[in-house]
């Protein structure tokens, strides 16, 4: 099976290729990212993708259950001896005419997809299956990441069933807690630097080049090649029928790229008769896609990307101190590492990027803790993004919609009770205190 994959430079004027088990995580003869290709021709692919359906009768298979290798003719870069599963993927895509009504779009357009039902909590666990794979492949025995939170608890996670020893990045201040309690629980060394994602980001890149630690972040393409499963269940949950939009938030641009990189390779197969659209939804206080895409007109321009504007970019965030804040902490990054795959993938799906602020976010969580099974902060800034999406007839009121919602309501607690307690939205629902006696309750009842 190596023999027909391999890695590739997405730098059309490079395209070096180098073998499946090779650790890189940047091209050694350019420094542009890399990617896992496929030689189709030679791989045995299902006729259909109704096909996987087969498999729903043998999850005692723990490949059959898991939601990222029941789709293993899809992401077939290693034996199956190397897989790696916790039984992630069992998630959920939800109906929802709550966040229809919200939106302003038809009944029975509006769909949500929890990722935060995976083990860990959020949608990294795909990824993480992919990348623990490739890492049992290439042999490696320790491995590190940087983190807001959510790629930590997973990274930790997949790292204790693996008995890999794990190391894990945090900045200062800058991770929820529910997220922290999982890593420290799950046992990974957990060094916090003083400084944001951007640097740990920057150190944990330092030290993967040094070849003794296995990098987890979505550098590494074998996280986007388990994150493609995300939209093949998306797929699965609508009987294989292509929605017309995902919307999905954007933080280090992974979700965003391997969605890309997943509906291209189908439409390659013949496996889907069309590619859905493509929204990318950042926070007003990380927005360096959406200022790049939307303002700078950056694209990805088959490969060929303007470099120096992206370098000068970053030189001015620099220059002027800038740091991304908000309470969506989960995408709050400046220097997303994906941002030329997340080009692509625009390109693909014929994309669009915008950018809500956080006070959009907790409205649109509000409602998906009122009306569904509710989410952290960053993963409503799909549904945020999809209301102004609507507000600005971009998206049609009949157009069928996914939003993905990338980690579980309880990751951030903290922002959760504040948004309640302390009335900041139309949705908060605050305590009623009432003195210990069965009338002041009754009445209490009474005013439901």
């Amino acid at each position: 099976m190596t023999e027909n994959v391999f890695q590739r430079c997405i730098n059309p004027d490079c395209a070096a290729s180098y073998p499946v088990n090779q650790v890189i995580f940047a091209c050694p003869v350019c420094g542009d990212l890399v990617d896992v290709e496929y030689d189709w021709d030679r791989l045995t692919i299902p006729d259909s993708l109704a096909w996987f359906e087969s498999r729903w009768a043998s999850r005692q298979n723990p490949l059959d259950l898991s939601g990222v290798w029941r789709f293993r003719e899809l992401i077939p870069f290693c034996p199956e001896q190397n897989y790696v599963t916790v039984g992630e993927g069992q998630t959920l895509l939800q109906q929802n005419n709550g966040a229809a009504a919200y939106v302003n779009s038809q009944p029975g357009r509006v769909y949500l997809q929890y990722e935060g039902l995976n083990p860990s909590g959020s949608f990294k666990d795909n990824g993480m299956a992919g990348a623990f794979s490739h890492a049992r492949l290439a042999g490696a025995e320790q491995v590190i990441c940087a983190s807001t939170g959510n790629t930590s608890a997973s990274v930790a996670l997949f790292a204790h069933m693996c008995h890999m020893k794990c190391a894990v990045f945090i900045g200062s201040g800058r991770i929820a807690y529910g997220k922290l309690s999982q890593a420290l629980d799950y046992g990974a060394l957990t060094i916090q630097i003083q400084g944001d994602f951007d640097d740990c980001m920057s150190q944990v890149k330092q030290v993967a080049a040094q070849k003794k630690w296995y990098l987890m972040n979505s550098l590494n393409p074998f996280r986007l090649e388990g994150q493609k499963a995300i939209m093949f269940r998306v797929l699965e949950g609508l009987r294989w029928q292509v929605p017309d939009w995902i919307v999905v938030p954007g933080g280090n641009l992974g979700n965003s790229s391997a969605f890309g990189k997943a509906f291209g390779e189908l439409k390659h197969l013949g496996l889907i008769d069309r590619i859905p659209r493509l929204a990318v939804v950042n926070a007003t206080g990380a927005n360096t896609l959406f200022d790049l895409y939307e303002n700078h007109r950056l694209r990805f321009n088959r490969g060929r990307v303007d470099n120096p504007a992206i370098d000068a970019y970053y030189q001015k965030l620099n220059d002027t101190g800038y740091k991304p804040h908000t309470l969506a902490t989960a995408i709050e990054i400046s220097r997303p590492v994906n941002l030329k795959k997340c080009l692509r993938a625009l390109e693909i799906c014929n994309g669009v990027v915008r950018e809500v602020p956080d006070e959009a976010i907790l409205e649109a969580k509000a409602l998906v803790g009122r009306h569904g099974l509710g989410c952290e902060p960053a993963s409503a800034a799909s549904l945020a993004g999809l209301k102004l999406l609507r507000r600005q007839n971009v998206i049609g009121p009949d157009e069928t919609v996914v939003c993905i919602l990338t980690g579980h309501q309880l990751k951030d607690p903290n922002i959760t009770v504040n948004y309640h307690i302390e009335k900041q939205g139309l949705l908060s629902n605050i305590p009623t205190e009432v003195p210990n006696n069965l009338d002041a309750i009754q009445h209490a009842l009474n005013q439901a």
